[in-house]
């Protein structure tokens, strides 16, 4: 449930609230707002009678949550949330895109691939230094040899990074180096991972798992925030249904859904979520129009020469073209002020017509 504090309520009113609201076996998250200041309750609304609350001084009403999500809900919240990878906002009104190979293979590639990327406009590297397969005899990822190079490629380069956990055994050396930490589709339900990384305080990309609902996904989410950590990036994929043409089918659907009842920021995976490079140029335009927040996009050097997902890793060149392509997509719809010149100046040389 919500307490709505009065305008005007003072901070020793809210902490009143906060503190009888404890006394009565709830978890509590004040959000303060520019003219009121509401408070999430999470708990057992049996244990409360609306008298105990309703009566403090500054209270002004108690509003129940119909969602089974609480803290990612907009019901709570009502402005969108913005997190700050490296100091690069996800979730304002800049695009965001997030970009480099799926798996960290040597220095010498990562480095290439950071540079190209960040000279087309990219503001966030990716790079896998675990990498989950579904065959354990495929490449596995450097692991923490992975991380020191995405680490010494950050300094460089000066792009902040995310790269995934997989392991709870894990977490702890991920969050030493990186910026971020992703949690994969295929450990989004495992709850144990969500509040090891949540407990970190690092920004969490969240991806939908291959089969889940909105619900099922918004409720992973959750386990994060409930863990007392708000910097929670949901990021779609692609979901597993009975089309063949594509790897996974991209649910640009989703992005709407999530826009409407989360206050969460959402970006897309369409190198995941089709599967072939050629498709991801048009489903990454097509993601910025449905409203995403940003993209993550797979790019590599060589991909005819890369370990993991060659077929859907974009070539610099074709890069630094689908970025250009972006650009006229993100002013239609309101997002022109990426936080970057080369992307500003791609938006405007298109916008002249040149």
């Amino acid at each position: 449930m919500i307490i709505v504090m009065k305008p005007g309520a003072t901070r020793e009113h809210i902490e009143a609230v906060s503190e009888r609201l404890v006394e009565l076996g709830f978890k509590t998250h004040p959000i303060y707002g520019q003219e009121k200041t509401v408070i999430g309750a999470i708990g057992d609304k049996k244990a409360l009678s609306s008298e105990a609350i309703i009566n403090l001084p500054g209270v002004e009403k108690i509003v129940p949550i119909m969602k089974p999500y609480k803290l990612v809900s907009r019901e709570l919240k009502e402005t969108p949330t913005m997190v700050r990878v490296g100091g690069v906002p996800v979730g304002g009104r800049g695009l965001v895109v997030m970009a480099g190979p799926c798996a960290v293979e040597s220095e010498e590639q990562l480095l290439s691939a950071a540079r190209a990327v960040k000279a087309a406009g990219a503001q966030i590297l990716r790079g896998g230094a675990f990498k989950p397969r579904t065959s354990p005899y495929a490449f596995q990822g450097l692991e923490e040899e992975g991380l020191k190079m995405l680490a010494r490629v950050r300094e460089e380069v000066g792009l902040p990074f995310v790269t995934e956990a997989v392991d709870t055994r894990d977490v702890a050396l991920v969050a030493e180096y990186a910026d971020a930490i992703q949690i994969g589709a295929r450990n989004m339900q495992n709850f144990r991972l969500l509040k090891e990384a949540g407990a970190t305080g690092k920004p969490i990309l969240l991806k939908r798992g291959l089969a889940a609902t909105i619900e099922e996904w918004l409720m992973a989410a959750e386990y994060i925030l409930d863990s007392g950590n708000p910097n929670v990036i949901l990021c779609e994929r692609g979901i597993r249904t009975f089309e063949t043409a594509t790897r996974f089918t991209l649910d640009l659907a989703a992005v709407a859904v999530v826009k409407e009842n989360s206050h969460l920021p959402v970006i897309v995976d369409p190198s995941h979520g089709t599967g072939s490079w050629r498709l991801v140029l048009p489903m990454a335009r097509a993601a910025v129009a449905a409203g995403a927040d940003g993209l993550i996009i797979e790019v590599h050097p060589d991909p005819a020469r890369a370990l993991c997902d060659g077929p859907q890793s974009l070539h610099p060149e074709t890069f630094d073209r689908l970025m250009g392509e972006l650009a006229p997509v993100a002013l239609a719809v309101g997002r022109g002020l990426a936080p970057t010149g080369v992307f500003l100046e791609k938006a405007a040389v298109l916008a002249g017509g040149k």
